[in-house]
């Protein structure tokens, strides 16, 4: 009969840690909390020094009957939640709800772990400690305050706006970043400009080199307008072009830091087009716990929630010596590859990394799903390179002299390729121009052409979920754990809608987001939110108390409320009209939004109560039967494009189809990556889709 009980957070990590303990140790889950604030009320008395009220949340019930029993059993009950203040307060209200804190047989112990591997349990367990008081205020702080502002604000806009709509302490804060940028987008004034090359004859090449325009001796110079690029041109007339500097150099490319939540978001959703909502799901599924053929269950990677880059001397010197065995020794990084923590980053968890750099891979992919192996393999690559050594580029710069102008050109060559042999980043594009080595002071060198472009400048970019993440962390606004659901929520509020991977606000995301400013500025204020996220902090670390962040910050929430009750207009959101006639009555249909997303109903409800799918139309005809594609789903949620004809038709693609027509053989191309590729994969004719869209 096992006398220690285990109690972990998620049923999927029993079978992963239950095998590396003995007999002795049963191993059970609390499905994530057990008790919470009643969602029928606030949760707590602002007049009793705002102690809050904890119930048992719905559902809970036969786990903690089945945990009770297992507490009888056990002479030592480990707390083994997350390593965060939401697994530390998870830990309290076990002890509360199972009343541990009562049991005077009972040994009590609080267990936490970065990675659910053999020797980072049994360590834990030989290292057992009490509860961090301070980290379950924290939780307990931010909780009412998300409180405070969902159950006094949301009534609100119910109210004013329409009903299910909710604001948030940080979601409202993400809502206005995304509503500047797009003010600051409709506010652009664009500026013109022009770009000059000169193109060289080398002799023995195919291609010539191509040199930018720089300015003159004393400066770089712009091009405002097509006078001044005249005025340059005439300059020009009949010049020698003489190579006035030549400097050979070296440029060192730094390996990447290991992930953390953020750039771990950020990359997958650049890399394999991940929301960041996936992300995490697909993360949480590799920390856990997965079967790996001739492994059996095994945890893949560390926390996935943590804003630290900092490595455990164990795995980097694994990582190191793996390295050295597998690359050689000069590709074993010679410097602990990290960066110092400011005062917003949390160090109490290591960086997103693989359990065990020698599990490749390679090793698991025919054990995991395809996106569960990709995103693996993002992490793996990633740690990897960030133990190993600089790439290293051998650099030619060149200056060319035109009478009283200069003209500029580089180059580099990968000598070294470093950690780039394992990870290689978007960023890293390939030079235009080869190596110039031969080139030497005084050379003349012959004109081809010059070549003269007209450019606009261009309005900020709309923020996409990784610039979004990226921003929410650099203002200080949420935590790891807090990135994902924000961006969740206000996607499935309709405050925001997601076309190609950028993020643009609605028309009730604008009123919404007007209401807030009016009415509540501070809690839609970047600055404020920082700070009070920086106080949250400081309540983890015990030099703040949790009750003073809470008390000074709800009278005025209650005052702004009041106020807002009898200033704020009432607004009314037209639904959106569609093309789509009703059968039954003649009206043109309207977008309604249910549990399940978008469908059409009829405007004339309750008399006619017609509704049918909303299928999303892409402007591309059937290649099949000339009706249009529309966007479908699989039962697993999976995007596809198919015929809105359907059954009758039975065209589908997994790609997006254009309405280009394969040069090569005439049927259709399909857009994949920045390519058109023809969907006949016999034909194997494929475009640049920037190029098309240039000629």
């Amino acid at each position: 009969m096992a006398n220690c009980l285990v109690i972990v957070e998620s049923p999927a990590k029993v079978k992963t840690i239950k095998k590396f303990l003995g007999s002795n140790y049963q191993v059970d889950a609390s499905n994530g909390h057990v008790r919470d604030l009643p969602k029928s009320q606030l949760g707590f008395d602002p007049d009793h020094d705002f102690e809050p009220k904890y119930i048992t949340i719905r559902g809970k019930g036969d786990i903690l009957a089945k945990l009770r029993k297992e507490v009888k059993k056990a002479d030592k009950i480990y707390l083994a939640t997350d390593p965060d203040r939401e697994g530390e307060a998870i830990s309290w209200h076990l002890m509360k709800a199972l009343k541990l804190d009562e049991a005077k047989d009972k040994q009590v112990y609080r267990i936490s772990f970065n990675e659910i591997t053999k020797n980072a349990v049994k360590a834990s367990i030989k290292h057992p400690r009490e509860i961090d008081m301070d980290l379950v205020n924290a939780q307990q702080a931010r909780r009412m305050l998300d409180r405070m502002v969902g159950y006094r604000i949301s009534p609100l806009l119910w109210e004013k706006v329409k009903r299910g709509l909710s604001a948030g302490r940080v979601q409202s804060v993400a809502l206005r970043m995304i509503c500047d940028r797009e003010d600051e987008i409709n506010a652009f004034i664009p500026e013109e400009y022009w770009n000059l090359e000169a193109d060289f004859k080398v002799q023995g090449a195919k291609k010539p080199l191509t040199a930018k325009f720089y300015g003159k001796k004393d400066g770089k110079l712009s091009i405002p307008n097509r006078e001044s690029l005249d005025q340059i041109l005439n300059g020009l007339k009949d010049q020698h072009y003489l190579v006035d500097e030549v400097k050979n150099g070296e440029r060192m490319k730094k390996a990447p830091l290991p992930f953390t939540t953020s750039t771990l978001q950020q990359e997958a959703s650049k890399v394999l087009n991940f929301s960041t909502q996936k992300t995490m799901r697909l993360a949480q599924q590799l920390y856990e716990g997965v079967d790996v053929k001739g492994l059996g269950t095994v945890a893949l990677i560390t926390y996935l929630r943590t804003d630290s880059t900092r490595v455990a001397e164990e795995a980097d010197a694994a990582a190191r010596a793996y390295i050295g065995e597998h690359f050689g020794q000069q590709y074993v990084g010679k410097e602990e590859n990290g960066r110092k923590n400011g005062g917003k980053i949390q160090d109490a968890h290591e960086a997103i990394r693989p359990t065990d750099i020698s599990v490749t891979p390679a090793m698991v992919k025919d054990s995991l799903a395809r996106d569960l192996f990709r995103l693996y393999q993002l992490i793996w690559k990633r740690f990897a390179a960030s133990r190993m050594e600089s790439a290293r580029y051998e650099t030619t710069s060149v200056k060319i002299k035109a009478g009283d102008y200069y003209f500029t050109m580089t180059a580099s060559k990968l000598a070294f390729d470093g950690f780039m042999s394992v990870y290689v980043q978007d960023d890293e594009k390939e030079e235009n121009n080869r190596l110039l080595g031969k080139l030497e002071k005084g050379m003349e060198m012959e004109l081809e052409a010059l070549r003269e472009s007209q450019h606009f400048t261009q309005p900020p970019a709309h923020y996409t979920e990784a610039s979004l993440v990226k921003a929410l962390e650099e203002q200080g606004i949420g935590r790891p754990s807090t990135y994902a659901p924000t961006i969740t929520t206000i996607l499935a509020r309709r405050y925001v809608t997601k076309e190609n991977k950028n993020l643009y606000v609605t028309e009730l995301g604008e009123v919404v987001n007007r209401m807030m400013k009016q009415c509540f500025p501070s809690i839609v204020d970047k600055d404020f939110t920082a700070n009070l996220e920086f106080l949250l902090d400081k309540v983890g670390d015990g030099s703040v108390d949790w009750k003073t962040v809470v008390s000074n910050f709800y009278p005025d929430l209650e005052e702004a409320v009041a106020k807002a009750k009898d200033e704020l207009e009432s607004v009314t959101i037209a639904d959106e009209v569609t093309d789509e006639v009703c059968e039954l009555c003649g009206r043109n249909m309207v977008i309604k939004y249910g549990p399940h997303g978008k469908f059409l109903a009829c405007p004339g409800f309750p008399e006619c109560k017609n509704t049918k799918p909303y299928l999303e139309k892409i402007g591309v005809p059937c290649p099949k039967c000339g009706g249009q594609v529309v966007v479908k789903k699989t039962k697993k949620g999976r995007r596809y494009y198919g015929c809105e004809n359907n059954p009758e038709c039975d065209f589908m693609s997994w790609q997006k189809p254009s309405t280009e027509k394969c040069p090569s053989c005439g049927g259709y191309m399909v857009e994949k990556g920045s390519k058109l590729v023809c969907a006949d994969q016999q034909c194997g004719y494929s475009m640049n889709i920037k190029e098309k869209q240039t000629n």
